[in-house]
């Protein structure tokens, strides 16, 4: 089995979804009680802080739990391996060759 590389896409989607989350919802929560954007900055900076933390975590917890699935696979696939046989038959090998003849009419 290839190693699975990551994009820079899935390395930082769950820390930087929940960092603008996290520094996202003191900014709703200005919005809706009509205060000013800025008011309690520091509310929005430990918010996206805190939430860039959950995230990397959700992250690394998530990529043990998959690799923990994958070795498990892999090693069913080593124990048996007349189950997954690589040399299948082709279509191309089972049907006959076929040439399409347009009738006249």
């Amino acid at each position: 089995m290839p190693l699975h590389k990551d994009s820079i896409y899935s390395k930082y989607f769950f820390p930087v979804t929940f960092a603008i989350l996290g520094g996202g919802t003191p900014a709703l929560s200005n919005y809706v009680g009509r205060k000013p954007f800025y008011s309690g900055i520091q509310r929005h900076f430990i918010g996206a802080v805190v939430g860039y933390a959950f995230g990397y975590y959700i992250d690394q917890y998530l990529q043990k739990r998959w690799a923990q699935r994958d070795a498990v696979i892999k090693h069913y696939i080593e124990l048996h391996p007349e189950d997954f046989v690589e040399n299948k038959k082709k279509y191309k090998e089972i049907f006959e060759e076929w040439y399409p003849i347009r009738g006249a009419s």
